[in-house]
């Protein structure tokens, strides 16, 4: 859940700096609910993307000093059992079962 509230915050915040109506970094951090420290993360995330973010001191905002398009796209599906066994190759219960295994025994094995 942590990485899709980061991928939602990048989101929103491409979109603030597309439409160049950013603030001052403390107002964009207020507005997003997020610390000032965590406004540069994120920013920082961006430009790891080679987003050219650039801030207008005049105009107080941020903006992209060239082109920048960012895309999320979040999907998620509710597998079976025999789908999750065809996809981790019953890795996932093989680990489940280990675990339960060290738990309720006195010995531990690994097969």
């Amino acid at each position: 859940m942590k990485n899709l509230k980061n991928l939602e915050r990048l989101q929103q915040l491409h979109q603030r700096i597309s439409q160049e109506n950013t603030g001052a970094p403390k107002e964009l951090a207020d507005y997003m609910n997020i610390s000032e420290r965590s406004l540069y993360k994120l920013m920082e995330q961006l430009k790891d993307l080679t987003a050219p973010i650039s801030y207008n001191r005049l105009t107080n905002t941020y903006y992209y000093d060239g082109d920048f398009e960012l895309q999320v796209n979040i999907s998620v599906t509710a597998l079976s059992n025999n789908e999750i066994i065809q996809v981790f190759g019953g890795s996932y219960f093989l680990k489940k079962n280990t675990l339960l295994q060290g738990l309720c025994s006195e010995r531990f094995y690994i097969s």
